[in-house]
């Protein structure tokens, strides 16, 4: 079954580029086309990145691409990004109760990021990285959270502490990776995405 998720979401990609071809022929809203594609682009990127990497858990470069995509483009663009690239990457991963925390998740991921965008700290490409290294470990902790409500006895200390030290790693893994990725992509990815937003005006503050 496994096999046939990847078409179904490269299917899924094109009907969504079709539905917005469509709306520019009809409609010619072209601003609200172009803002439109670029989410889903994005949220698309941002989704198939974890599909690579699916051997190594906690390696997710999903949230660097979210991250650079809200610094770019706004904390509203993060979020969006961040929720739906969850949502969609899921497809191949498989849908569950732990889907809509990983949207809040990474879409709070992306939310953040917009909001501290021209803040001292995400201008500086250190603060970028320390960033991304938090936000490794919130991430991990979001989804903490989920797997004590599913337990029983999910107020026992004992168990909180048991969940957090036994996800440690994989949190570790998590945050070092999105310090490798933003460290990877930061530079030249950003100013694609530069480029792009003043050519078309989109999603400025």
């Amino acid at each position: 079954m496994a096999r046939f998720r990847i078409p179904l979401l490269i299917a899924l990609g094109l009907f969504i580029a079709g539905l917005a071809l469509t709306a520019a022929f009809t409609d010619r809203h072209y601003v609200l086309l172009s803002v439109v594609l670029l989410l889903a682009v994005l949220s698309a990127i941002a989704a198939v990145s974890r599909i690579p990497f699916a051997a190594l858990p906690g390696v997710k470069p999903v949230s660097a691409v979210v991250i650079l995509s809200a610094y770019v483009f706004g904390a509203e663009a993060g979020f969006v990004i961040g929720a739906v690239a969850a949502l969609v990457s899921n497809i191949y991963f498989g849908q569950g109760p732990w889907t809509p925390w990983q949207m809040f998740a990474w879409g709070m991921t992306g939310l953040t990021a917009g909001w501290l965008r021209r803040s001292w700290l995400l201008r500086r490409r250190a603060g970028l990285l320390i960033f991304g290294f938090i936000w490794g470990f919130l991430f991990g902790w979001i989804m903490n959270i989920w797997v004590l409500l599913s337990l029983p006895d999910a107020l026992s200390w004992r168990l909180v502490a048991v969940t957090f030290a036994a996800s440690f790693y994989f949190d570790l893994a998590h945050a070092l990776s999105n310090v490798f990725f933003l460290a990877v992509l930061a530079g030249g990815w950003t100013k694609v995405l530069q480029r792009f937003r003043k050519k078309y005006g989109l999603l400025q503050e």
